[in-house]
C-alpha cells in the first residue's frame, strides 16, 4: 500500500505529460496542459499531497520520502522558474547518486550501516550480510543514476517520460527480489518451522 502511494505522483506525472496540448476544465477552472511543465507542476503538487497520506496510512515519515520530495520541489521548481526541463530529468540521477553516497558512507560511520537501521529490528542476519547487501544498494543507486543520464541525454524527452515510470517499477522490483535472495537463508530461518542456525 506505502509503495504505491510513493509511485502515484510518478503515475500522475506519465499521465498529465501523455495530455500534453489538451485542455482540461474543473468546475470554471480551465487550463491547457503544457507538456513536462504541466507533468512537473502535478507531480510537485501530488508529492506534498502525497505527504500526510504516508503519515496517515504507514504512522510516520522516513527520512528517505521526505529528501524524495524536497529533490522533486527543488529540481521541479527549478524547471517551471527556468523553463528548463534538464532540471527535472537530473532530480533522478542526483536523489540515486546521493543515496549511493550516503549508503556507502555509512558502511564507515557508526555501528550500522543504512540498510541495517531500516530494516535490522525487523530481521536477524550477520553484521557480514548486511554489509554485502548494503554494496549491492550502493551499485543499484548508481547505476540506476546513470541510467537516467543516459536515457535523458540519448533519447525522447517523450521516452524518458515512459522510462521514468517504468523504470521505477522495474528497478524497486529488482532490488527487492536480489535483497530478499541474499537474505534467504536468513529469512528462512526466522519463519515458523524453519530451522535455526543458517550459515
Amino acid at each position: 500500500m506505502k509503495q504505491l502511494i510513493e509511485f502515484l505522483p510518478i503515475i500522475l506525472f506519465f499521465v498529465i505529460y501523455q495530455m500534453d496540448g489538451s485542455t482540461i476544465d474543473i468546475m470554471g477552472w480551465s487550463h491547457t496542459v503544457d507538456g513536462i511543465y504541466s507533468a512537473t507542476q502535478a507531480l510537485m503538487a501530488s508529492t506534498v499531497l502525497m505527504l500526510p497520506v504516508l503519515w496517515l496510512v504507514a504512522g510516520e515519515l522516513e527520512k528517505r520520502v521526505l529528501w524524495t520530495a524536497a529533490a522533486v520541489l527543488v529540481f521541479g521548481g527549478a524547471t517551471l522558474f527556468f523553463r528548463n526541463e534538464l532540471f527535472i530529468q537530473w532530480k533522478p540521477t542526483v536523489f540515486n547518486w546521493g543515496m549511493a553516497g550516503a549508503f556507502a558512507l555509512s558502511q564507515y560511520w557508526g555501528s550500522q550501516n543504512l540498510l541495517e537501521r531500516l530494516m535490522g529490528s525487523q530481521l536477524q542476519v550477520p553484521r557480514r550480510i548486511w554489509r554485502r547487501i548494503c554494496w549491492v544498494w550502493v551499485l543499484h543507486f548508481s547505476v540506476v543514476g546513470a541510467m537516467n543520464l543516459f536515457v535523458a541525454y540519448r533519447f525522447s524527452e517523450a521516452t524518458w517520460v515512459a522510462y521514468k515510470l517504468w523504470s521505477g517499477f522495474a528497478f524497486t522490483l529488482f532490488i527487492m527480489i536480489v535483497t530478499v535472495a541474499m537474505m534467504g537463508p536468513w529469512l528462512k530461518s526466522q519463519t515458523p518451522g524453519g530451522e535455526e542456525g543458517a550459515p
